[in-house]
């Protein structure tokens, strides 16, 4: 058995010295990298958001005699926290949505326009969930 374990060893390429690629520590933040991992993470996000939708509607149509425990947790502090989490992460989705469609149609790839609408993503996401809360408040 040792003699087939050396044949096999043989037959296994001497490992070569491979060019390590660089870590990303090393790189600049860039608006467009963190546009692009804010757009998956807001959909991770709206994933959850609609887990608790969901449960809250099951609640009410299955269980209307039992307190809808997904019902008193959105009134509390960290409800209205998520809540507005929430609809930051939908209206930046959409809004960064919008934007991938321009790429996908080949606009909006010079960097400078690529960072502008990466601004203009946050700001209107921002506002747009200020306004939305002033409208839900009042």
């Amino acid at each position: 058995m040792a003699e087939g374990a050396a044949e096999n060893h043989a037959l296994v390429p001497a490992r070569r010295a491979r060019p390590v690629s660089p870590h990303l520590s090393i790189y600049k933040p860039q608006i467009t990298s963190f546009t692009s991992i804010a757009h998956r993470l807001s959909g991770v996000f709206l994933l959850l958001g609609m887990v608790v939708f969901v449960g809250l509607l099951y609640e009410i149509a299955f269980l209307p005699d039992k307190p809808a425990c997904i019902g008193i947790f959105l009134k509390t502090f960290a409800g209205k926290i998520a809540l507005g989490g929430w609809s930051l992460a939908l209206f930046y989705h959409l809004f960064n949505g919008i934007r991938h469609l321009f790429w996908d149609a080949g606009m909006g790839f010079e960097l400078k326009v690529a960072e502008t609408t990466g601004w203009l993503v946050i700001i209107a996401s921002a506002a747009a969930t200020a306004v939305a809360w002033m409208v839900a408040i009042s």
